[in-house]
């Protein structure tokens, strides 16, 4: 079926057949009603936690509870780290008795951080009913990670405004939509006139601010620079769970300086004072109509549409990949994949590892918990219970699907499931804030990317 291909295409670089290391463990957990074993002192009821990893989706999960616990008996507490917290926050939770029972990570780095605390799936229903088995993390030939959703990333535009710019018979660019822009020159010229005729388009700047305050520029520092080290893998055919994958050169750090520039050159804001700003603020921006691109994922019409006074119309959004000026890009789609997959305890009791279980399948086969992953998480989900009309209709979530449809289009993978660790990301982000303020020069950037992959590469090992 449709969803087997898709999920294929976009996970298959993520993760791999084999990884490393086995689980174990044998901490032991408390039989009470605050641990992860808990039973609130009622028969045939368990207490199910689970740390959530996105805060922006934090209230849905409140439904959700509230709805698991009237239908099945069974409790459910949701906690949700802050932003660029879950590994710190998991590590202080685990060491509880509110650990919880069901967590997640982040592809086969973060499974190898978590090993021990992960139990086999083998048997569960939820990886019984995923459409692609390959897509699991799997070691030894046993299931520990379960993919729940595919997302996809890219610029978001507001069609509204850039047609406003096409439409004007002074411009620059000799296109006559974002439909035609399909390289980093193109978009630059469309972007740099756009920015000269802010006041005439009624914007502030082409691009929201590019949020660089430390714990809040993941967009740059992890998913922009996706682009680049997928090409960088792609070009010296590196197996991402081999050695190899412990060096990068950060062979397009040029190509991710033009987007960056590209970025931060046409904003709302100087760049000098991208420091203070965060992803909620640019996306107000967006909402709003003080701008007309921001790079974002397919999770962020939520937000934008939840924006008090928001402006955007979902038929006025789309997605443009993340051209960086790399040979063949006007054949690149969108960044597509996953990041995160689902894992339950191994150090929890056998009755309250079966209660989580059992929860993924009712969230993801029983129709409410269907309604909830399609129509308020916007989950695209990877699983034979979903019929090919249970998608969300939200306007970002159905440009990802058309981006998966479209022919000879290669969407990236997301390999930054493969970065090393938090740490070398806020070494990254660090350095483009440098380089933002004028502090550091684009080689500084470029050394740190690769001095510090390398360093915290051998952390791991």
């Amino acid at each position: 079926m449709i969803m087997k291909k898709q999920t294929a295409a976009v996970l298959a670089l993520a993760v791999s057949a084999s990884l490393m290391t086995a689980c174990g463990g044998d901490r032991g957990v408390s039989e009470n009603g605050n641990g992860n074993g808990g039973n609130n002192g009622q028969s045939g009821t368990r207490t199910v936690r689970f740390l959530n990893f996105k805060p922006e989706i934090a209230s849905v999960y409140d439904e959700i509870s509230r709805t698991y616990e009237q239908e099945t008996g069974n409790k459910l507490i949701v906690e949700t780290a802050a932003n660029n917290t879950y590994e710190q926050t998991l590590s202080a939770k685990m060491a509880t008795s509110e650990a919880p029972v069901i967590f997640q990570v982040n592809g086969p780095r973060g499974y190898a951080n978590w090993s021990g605390y992960c139990a086999d799936l083998s048997d569960t229903e939820i990886y019984k009913h995923l459409t692609d088995k390959d897509s699991a993390l799997v070691s030894g030939g046993k299931v520990y990670g379960i993919p729940y959703t595919i997302e996809g990333y890219g610029i978001i535009y507001n069609e509204e405004i850039t047609d406003k710019y096409f439409d004007m018979a002074d411009k620059a660019s000799p296109l006559d939509s974002m439909d035609d822009v399909k390289s980093f020159a193109q978009l630059k010229t469309v972007v740099e006139d756009m920015q000269a005729k802010k006041d005439a388009l009624g914007i502030k700047g082409v691009f929201a601010a590019t949020s660089l305050k430390p714990g809040d520029d993941w967009r740059w520092h992890t998913h922009l620079a996706n682009v680049p080290v997928y090409y960088e893998f792609e070009d010296s055919g590196t197996d991402l769970t081999e050695n190899g994958v412990n060096e990068i050169s950060f062979k397009y750090g040029e190509n991710f300086k033009n987007i960056f520039d590209l970025y931060i050159n046409n904003s709302t804001v100087d760049r000098k004072m991208l420091g203070s700003k965060i992803t909620d603020e640019s996306m107000a921006e967006f909402a709003m109509g003080e701008c007309a691109m921001v790079q974002n994922g397919s999770w962020a019409w939520s937000q934008i549409n939840g924006i008090s006074g928001n402006k955007v119309t979902a038929e006025n959004i789309n997605f443009l990949p993340i051209y960086t000026g790399i040979e063949g890009e006007e054949k690149q789609g969108l960044c597509i994949g996953t990041e995160n997959y689902l894992c339950i305890n191994s150090q929890a009791d056998a009755d309250t590892q079966k209660a989580a279980a059992d929860f993924l399948y009712w969230l993801y086969s029983s129709p409410s918990g269907k309604n909830y992953v399609t129509n308020k998480l916007g989950f695209i989900a990877p699983f034979d219970t979903f019929a090919a009309n249970e998608t969300p209709d939200d306007p970002l979530t159905r440009e990802v699907l058309d981006w998966l449809d479209e022919k000879d289009v290669k969407n990236i993978p997301w390999s930054f499931t493969v970065f090393p660790s938090q740490t070398f990301k806020e070494d990254f982000g660090a350095a483009l804030l440098q380089y933002a303020q004028g502090s550091a020069d684009w080689a500084d950037v470029e050394k740190k990317v690769v001095d510090s992959w390398k360093s915290e590469s051998a952390n791991l090992a």
